[in-house]
């Protein structure tokens, strides 16, 4: 059987919000706004920026009207808003894409918000509506759609029902998380082409974390059944404050050399984003060791470059 891979690909790049949320160091709002802007010139369409959440929970989003005042653009710029307050607060700035966010799993959603699934979405779907009512772009960041640190492994169907209440409710986009990175390829393919199957007019994001090293064989998987979006983090960065042990996202780097490879086009200029890379690091509380990085460091005349 011939499979069809798409001939270009989307990348979501989610390091400056996803991807620093969980460091430990207070990273500079400077630094952040080099960072972005960095990133910016690798030619990413579609990043997000920060996230209106409360600084007693996530003091790393304290600046992030700084951010959006510093770092808007004309191409999608995404910020998280995951109560009514941070959409308030997201109101009074120029940003015209909000991501929301809901687990399928109870157990994750009572840790994040303290309250269980549906009683989260009974708060959440109605402010979608009304933010698509005032014209914004709405991302609904579907988190533990495979496993959960606390349930274990997630029903497809439980999955599918909650993405189901976003559609209806208006979201553009589902960005669908391996939260702790124990999918398999098998796994991502089922579901995956059961989204394409049940929301056909909607766009589609794989996210996946590479925890246990599966997220290349994720994406790769996810390509085969058409999925051409992908959620991606420079360095490697990130984690959830809700689920211990999950490291961070893929790395944009290695996705974007896998598939240059195998000539799908990204648009991305991989000199340009380990630039970005080597901003950050000094301001981190660890190192970044992605393979594509050592790679870098030790062959830079070598590596193929988007031009």
């Amino acid at each position: 059987m011939i499979v069809l891979l798409p001939e270009n690909v989307s990348i979501i790049e989610v390091g400056p919000r996803d991807g620093l949320q969980n460091e430990a160091n207070q990273v500079p709002t400077e630094a952040k706004i080099q960072f972005i802007q960095l990133l910016k010139g690798a030619g990413f369409n579609e990043m997000e920026l920060t996230s209106f959440v409360s600084p007693k929970w996530v003091p790393q989003m304290k600046d992030a009207t700084e951010i959006t005042d510093s770092c808007l653009d004309d191409t999608r710029n995404f910020v998280l808003a995951p109560n009514r307050k941070g959409v308030e607060r997201v109101r009074l700035t120029d940003v015209s894409a909000i991501a929301v966010f809901a687990g399928v799993s109870n157990s994750f959603n009572q840790k994040n918000s303290n309250r269980k699934t549906d009683e989260l979405l009974s708060e959440l779907l109605p402010l979608v509506q009304e933010l698509k009512n005032e014209g914004y772009f709405i991302r609904a960041c579907i988190s533990t759609a495979f496993y959960c640190p606390y349930e274990g492994k997630m029903d497809i169907e439980d999955t599918i029902r909650v993405c189901k209440k976003f559609v209806e409710a208006g979201a553009d986009e589902l960005s669908v998380a391996d939260t702790i990175g124990m999918a398999t390829p098998e796994e991502a393919s089922a579901l995956f082409t059961r989204l394409t199957k049940e929301f056909s007019s909607t766009l589609l994001t794989a996210h996946f974390h590479d925890t246990r090293g599966m997220a290349l064989a994720n994406i790769y998987a996810c390509l085969q059944v058409g999925i051409s979006r992908f959620d991606t983090s420079a360095g490697g960065l990130g984690g959830c404050p809700f689920a211990k042990g999950a490291t961070g996202n893929v790395a944009t780097e290695s996705v974007v050399y896998m598939l240059e490879r195998m000539g799908i086009s990204t648009g991305i200029n991989l000199a340009e984003v380990m630039k970005a890379v080597d901003l950050i690091e000094p301001h981190l509380s660890r190192s970044i060791t992605t393979p594509f990085r050592s790679l870098y460091l030790k062959e830079k005349e070598s590596l193929p470059n988007k031009t």
